[in-house]
């Protein structure tokens, strides 16, 4: 009898060096980490005090921009990219409390993310949940899968949170999201979260090359402004390319500003 998807995945986890959904995973609480990686996340955190804030705002920004889109946006498709570790408020949960027959689409190319696929596809009976292996860098491989569970030809959410600052070819990441765009059909919805150097530029710098000399993948952080150009053609909404704390805030957003940013844009 061959090996399971699960023995498989474990065989090529690298447990020396931290990841950066393992990393997520532990600041959020979680425990589908190892000590690599709570060592990183500790060291961040002394260097970046607002590191823990800034993971829980970007989980938060989550809920309220999915509650938004499906709620007032009429979306029943989500194409979620990058999704990380399962912890609490995950897409699916979000979008199928708010509307139960909510189809979700998770994608992630890290190999302890596919163990836990399981935990990710324990949906609602009138909607559906499920995962896809495959890697930003190629969105046809993904869009070709999303196909066996999402019409395309109706509307989609596409959601890239803290995952597009891993793309750091500026055409690339650019060259990616316009290709999702272009395969959704108007009344589509794309959110992204991404780290930022604005607030804290020296902060940013130190968080960006602690991670680059110990972790994988690599990240770059950007500015405001070329974040916001990821929308270009689309309808950037209300407030704009904003810190997470500062989207559409509820009573749970800190009044702290984070060096993540993000936005919510529609596709007329």
């Amino acid at each position: 009898m061959g090996e399971s998807v699960e023995e498989s995945a474990h065989q090529h986890l690298n447990t020396s060096t931290p990841h950066s959904a393992r990393l997520w995973n532990y600041w959020l609480g979680g425990k589908d980490n190892f000590q690599s990686d709570r060592e990183a996340g500790d060291a961040i955190a002394q260097m970046l005090p607002s590191i823990v804030s800034l993971a829980k705002e970007d989980r938060r920004f989550l809920r309220r921009a999915v509650e938004f889109m499906v709620r007032d946006g009429g979306i029943r498709q989500i194409l979620d990219i990058g999704t990380g570790l399962p912890t609490a408020d995950n897409t699916h949960q979000v979008a199928q409390s708010a509307a139960p027959e909510t189809k979700v689409v998770y994608v992630d190319n890290d190999p302890l993310v596919l163990v836990h696929a399981r935990a990710l596809l324990s949906g609602t009976p009138e909607g559906a949940t499920s995962y896809v292996e495959a890697d930003l860098n190629d969105p046809g491989s993904i869009l070709q899968a999303a196909r066996e569970t999402l019409d395309l030809s109706q509307p989609v959410a596409l959601t890239l949170l803290g995952i597009v600052h891993f793309v750091r070819d500026d055409d690339v990441a650019r060259a990616v999201i316009r290709e999702l765009v272009d395969a959704v059909p108007p009344g589509s919805y794309l959110a992204i979260a991404h780290g930022c150097y604005d607030i804290n530029t020296a902060e940013a710098n130190r968080i960006v090359d602690f991670w680059n000399e110990r972790g994988t993948p690599k990240i770059k952080y950007r500015s405001a402004a070329q974040i916001a150009a990821f929308f270009d053609g689309m309808r950037l909404l209300e407030p704009g390319v904003v810190p997470c704390n500062r989207w559409r805030p509820d009573a749970k957003a800190g009044d702290v500003d984070v060096n993540q940013y993000c936005g919510v844009a529609i596709k007329d």
